[in-house]
């Protein structure tokens, strides 16, 4: 029982209140599917009037901020707490004007994963470059994003005490 809480219903919350969070909602964003081990994140922004940029395409800051925070929610949830993760840097390039619903499909490989633990193994950080694209209707790229994610052992900080 314990398992099931902290997993499906934990999922079912995170998803409730991402799904209204202020800034995913006044977006217009949602949060379409969680797979049960995080690897996979889908994500949909409908065309509002709230939305739409000047020239009635989509405004980019929705189209940035629907690719924004979840590579970094995945890697906690499938690394664990002995990780520290951050955002570090994004950087997004344009494609074509989004019209109607776009989306974002997040994937992490189980080699991805493996990777990055192998490699944290022998050195503290890593800042691996992970890529996301805005897709429209007809699968065509509205957006490429960018993000580098900074991970680190949680063991490998030194705290720094003051002398007495």
């Amino acid at each position: 029982m314990t398992s099931f809480y902290s997993g499906q219903v934990k999922k079912r919350i995170l998803l409730f209140f991402w799904n209204f969070w202020p800034p995913f909602r006044g977006a217009g964003i949602r949060i379409a599917r969680v797979s049960k081990d995080y690897h996979e994140v889908d994500v949909v922004l409908k065309s509002r009037w709230w939305n739409k940029n000047y020239v009635g395409t989509h405004f980019g800051g929705s189209l940035y901020s629907m690719a924004d925070p979840f590579y970094m929610f995945m890697l906690l949830e499938i690394l664990g707490p002995e990780f520290i993760i951050w955002d570090k840097a994004a950087n997004i390039r344009f494609k074509k004007p989004g019209r109607g619903k776009v989306h974002c499909h997040f994937r992490l490989s189980k080699e991805q994963i493996a990777d990055f633990r192998s490699q944290l193994k022998t050195t503290a950080k890593i800042e691996p470059l992970l890529m996301i694209q805005v897709l429209d209707e007809n699968n065509d790229v509205v957006a490429e994003v960018e993000k580098l994610i900074y991970i680190r052992r949680k063991d490998s900080i030194k705290i720094k005490t003051k002398p007495k």
